[in-house]
């Protein structure tokens, strides 16, 4: 498999952002005796570990990626293979239908001990007694406590020496038990609940990001439509319905974890809140909002790349209406004014700290 021809989307390309890197071959060097068969894959960022499975032989592939990026990167690089697969993957939310009756997983290890433990536990229950895990990643975002959870669910954990900085973890002997809840916290100065599933930012906490923009949205303009760009669990979009019951409120983010985190949150507390898994609200129509509030990621995977939040500066301003406006904290250093003014419009500064700084910027006609 040539993974050079294998492309990311829609992050802008940069030569240390590769699709793929040394875990992927691992993995999938590991598991090449078993590929031609019934594989189940997840976490796999932009498709390389199910190229690289149909290349090796696999004949029915089901995959799980959390992020609509993801999704739309694997679709893209399908269609840019010479030779089209005998079978096209199945694209599966993470649920019993991905994992049933597998008898291998193929997973990128995820940074967050509770993906982990949810990715496990589902495992667990529902495929083939004889599943075999290979679960991989770079050393320097592997840990110990992997390890541990791993053996909570399975009963042999095998260890493959380092590659290129990578390793592979070997599971096997899965035991089955309930799946992992979504974690639920009442905040009682916002009193709000927040409910979390396994891999989403932040989990139940509040990050300081949010409280530093949370604290600042008293001072927004009054809105009929609104939306949580990036919702994570759905934080700010809870602040917006409860403060306007009669708008029309959207969260929306590319991750599947974000997207059902939000939707909890917003049933436990009560609230109206339609929930989307959109890239930079492309599906929404233009000139449509009033309000748009957005805590951005700067990170694409590991690395800091300044990409991910100018795409989402620009999905906002094509669904505000003119005079709407854009709410956005950011981390100070990164200094997001011009690029804010250059893409939605004047943009005035609400609050700043020596960490965040909270600004409003406004669509012109």
């Amino acid at each position: 498999m040539n993974f050079d021809a294998v492309r990311r989307w829609p992050d802008v390309e940069s030569p240390d952002l590769r699709a793929w890197d040394a875990a992927d071959t691992l993995i999938l060097d590991e598991a090449a005796a078993q590929l031609a068969g019934d594989l189940t894959i997840i976490g796999d960022e932009y498709g390389a570990l199910t190229l690289g499975a149909l290349d090796g032989g696999a004949a029915r592939v089901r995959v799980h990626q959390d992020s609509l990026a993801g999704e739309l990167a694997l679709a893209a690089n399908l269609d840019g293979l010479d030779h089209r697969p005998r079978s096209l993957p199945q694209s599966l939310p993470l649920s019993r239908e991905l994992v049933e009756g597998a008898r291998v997983v193929l997973l990128r290890l995820p940074r967050s001990l509770e993906a982990l433990d949810q990715i496990a536990a589902l495992i667990a229950a529902h495929a083939h007694p004889d599943v075999v895990v290979f679960a991989g990643g770079r050393l320097k975002h592997m840990t110990v406590s992997m390890n541990e959870v791993l053996l909570r669910h399975f009963d042999t954990l095998d260890v493959t020496h380092a590659r290129q900085k990578s390793r592979v973890l070997i599971a096997r002997g899965p035991r089955p038990g309930a799946e992992a809840e979504p974690r639920r916290r009442f905040h009682d100065d916002l009193d709000l609940w927040v409910v979390a599933t396994g891999g989403v930012f932040a989990g139940t906490s509040i990050d300081i990001g949010t409280r530093a923009l949370l604290e600042a949205l008293d001072r927004a303009p009054a809105y009929e439509s609104a939306v949580d760009l990036g919702c994570g669990t759905g934080i700010l979009a809870a602040y917006l319905a409860r403060r306007d019951p009669s708008a029309l409120v959207l969260a929306s983010d590319r991750s599947a974890a974000a997207v059902a985190s939000a939707r909890l949150t917003a049933e436990a507390n009560d609230l109206r809140v339609r929930v989307t898994q959109d890239e930079a609200l492309a599906h929404e129509p233009a000139g449509s909002v009033d309000l748009v509030v957005l805590n951005p990621p700067f990170h694409s995977g590991a690395a800091v790349h300044p990409g991910v939040s100018t795409a989402l500066f620009e999905g906002a301003a094509r669904v505000l209406r003119p005079g709407g406006e854009l709410w956005s904290v950011w981390n100070s250093h990164l200094a997001y004014k011009p690029t804010l003014e250059r893409i939605v419009g004047p943009t005035r500064q609400i609050a700043r700290t020596p960490k965040f700084t909270v600004t409003a910027s406004q669509k012109g006609s």
